[in-house]
């Protein structure tokens, strides 16, 4: 079997990499972020509450019934100001978060014109910063060559942008054109590593542990590459991110059959202190969902 045909293959199967979007950052909470700044006074003060508070919510159904409403007023903002490099990233990221948590909503078959819309939005980011702007269809050489000379001063962006795509990428179910923008993202996320592999909690390992764990050895993946990464994105999150814990189980630990560190894992996510980390209790409770219910089906498994 060739790559290309066991990847369709795994991803209509609802296989690994059709996951991949949904367990790399659906729990990140990512359904509303922190603005990383603003293009007036006004926007900041009427958005960055809102953010706040929904990220700290436990009631996974009020946020889905409010979700919507923002993601409106998003767009409305960017089609006001589409070039508006905050206003596109907030886009990506808001889009791409919530066709990735929308199953958890009962609307699952949103997801993949949600993820479009997030997608167009983290290409538009990306085409803003110059040296990617020509560079994005050209060959992954070039394109790693180019990203060498984007300085860290740019990793939000870049990071964002790469996060939209592997969502939309996800929810393609193996469109062979879809795929071959993958090593592109991968590219995206290891140059994220080399400027500052502590963004958003290690994103870009969390990214890079389950893009080595889905895929068998012989098509290029790499078990003890996968569980480094996944073990520095925990180091760098001090343990408080829960989504990390759940993919590192799901991914690495059930895929080399180390039950006892996939039950640790999923077990502390469990038992975890919401206190510890109110900022993130929405990405975290649904975790605590997710862990439970993989805990439930682990001698299906092992």
């Amino acid at each position: 079997m060739t790559a290309e045909k066991w990847t369709i293959q795994t991803i209509n199967n609802k296989g690994p990499f059709l996951a991949l979007a949904r367990f790399l950052f659906w729990g990140a909470g990512l359904l509303l972020l922190p603005l990383a700044g603003c293009t007036s006074f006004v926007i900041t003060p009427a958005i960055k509450p809102v953010v706040e508070n929904m990220n700290r919510q436990d009631d996974i159904q009020l946020v889905c019934e409010g979700a919507p409403a923002f993601l409106l007023m998003i767009d409305s903002l960017i089609a006001a100001d589409p070039a508006d490099k905050v206003l596109l990233k907030s886009g990506a990221q808001t889009y791409s978060a919530y066709a990735t948590v929308v199953a958890e909503c009962g609307r699952g078959e949103r997801a993949a014109l949600l993820s479009a819309k997030g997608m167009r939005y983290g290409m538009a980011l990306l085409k803003k910063e110059r040296l990617l702007a020509l560079g994005l269809n050209c060959p992954d050489k070039d394109f790693s060559r180019l990203l060498q000379n984007v300085s860290r001063s740019h990793v939000d962006s870049l990071f964002w942008g790469g996060y939209a795509w592997a969502t939309w990428i996800g929810f393609q179910q193996g469109a062979a054109a879809a795929m071959a923008d993958l090593p592109k993202v991968e590219l995206i996320m290891k140059r994220v590593v080399e400027l500052d592999e502590s963004f958003y909690n290690g994103g870009a390992h969390i990214f890079l542990g389950v893009y080595n764990a889905m895929r068998p050895v012989m098509f290029g993946g790499n078990p003890e590459l996968s569980k480094n990464h996944f073990e520095r994105a925990l180091l760098l999150s001090r343990r408080r991110y829960l989504p990390i814990m759940v993919a590192y189980a799901r991914f690495y630990a059930r895929m080399v059959f180390e039950r006892d560190l996939y039950e640790q894992l999923l077990r502390e996510v469990i038992d975890f202190d919401m206190e510890r980390a109110p900022e993130f209790t929405l990405a975290n409770t649904v975790a605590q969902k997710q862990a439970a219910e993989m805990l439930a089906v682990i001698d299906e498994y092992f």
